[in-house]
């Protein structure tokens, strides 16, 4: 049985809302009126920005720098609507947008994979706001650690970040299972890094999920549907 599971957070803890609601919500709240569509076109641009330099947010100095750069993105995307807005204001509006909830699963799940013995490191291609969001939606308390891309200097599927979480879960990585929905930085990460991985598949779901999610497993790769997957197959 594995000692210790790796989890990766985004598509496989917890999902993101679809913030273009969001934002025409929060742009109403300071008298910009836009529609979703224009809402939807600056929080992709944003999205897409935001995980190509999400490792800039290594710090909270960083990280307040990366927020301004996204709402710059999302602020240009956007135009003439918000021309009437601060640059906080647009950055407060796009932060208000972005919504994190744990999956339903996802609790007993990690309350379960304690109780069989295994220790949890969250591994995750994130910046330093992970601890922030994870203690927030109440899955920190299960984790022994978490290790994001921006801190380690290293992003999934380099095996650097997978050595940074058997290390903050003390053991080598035969004892370890990774958990994760890219097939490519999570699955073909972990076992470049010598690690068993386990595909989990939450297709269907209406949040967004990681970059690369939903392509087929390896051959050999157990597939699961959410964490009680996980949880099974480490029995």
């Amino acid at each position: 049985m594995a000692r210790a599971v790796l989890l990766d957070a985004l598509g496989t803890m917890v999902e993101l809302e679809r913030p273009w609601p969001h934002l025409v919500t929060e742009l109403a709240a300071r008298g910009v009126r836009v529609d979703e569509a224009l809402a939807r076109e600056a929080m992709l641009a944003e999205i897409a920005h935001y995980r190509a330099h999400h490792d800039e947010g290594a710090t909270p100095d960083g990280l307040a720098g990366l927020r301004r750069d996204c709402a710059r993105v999302v602020a240009a995307t956007l135009g003439a609507p918000a021309a009437g807005l601060a640059p906080e204001e647009v950055e407060a509006a796009m932060l208000g947008a972005v919504r994190f909830r744990a999956y339903p699963d996802v609790p007993e799940a990690l309350e379960e994979l304690r109780r069989l013995g295994c220790r949890l490191v969250a591994v995750s291609n994130w910046d330093v706001s992970l601890h922030d969001v994870l203690e927030r939606l109440g899955l920190a308390r299960h984790l022994a650690g978490v290790a994001t891309s921006a801190e380690v200097g290293a992003a999934k599927p380099d095996p650097a970040i997978f050595a940074r979480a058997l290390e903050l879960a003390g053991v080598e990585a035969a004892a370890a299972l990774h958990a994760g929905d890219s097939v490519e930085a999570d699955v073909l990460g972990a076992r470049g890094a010598g690690i068993a991985a386990v595909l989990v598949d939450r297709r269907g779901g209406d949040g967004l999920r990681s970059a690369g999610a939903g392509a087929a497993a390896p051959a050999g790769v157990p597939v699961v549907g959410s964490l009680t997957g996980v949880v099974e197959l480490v029995r």
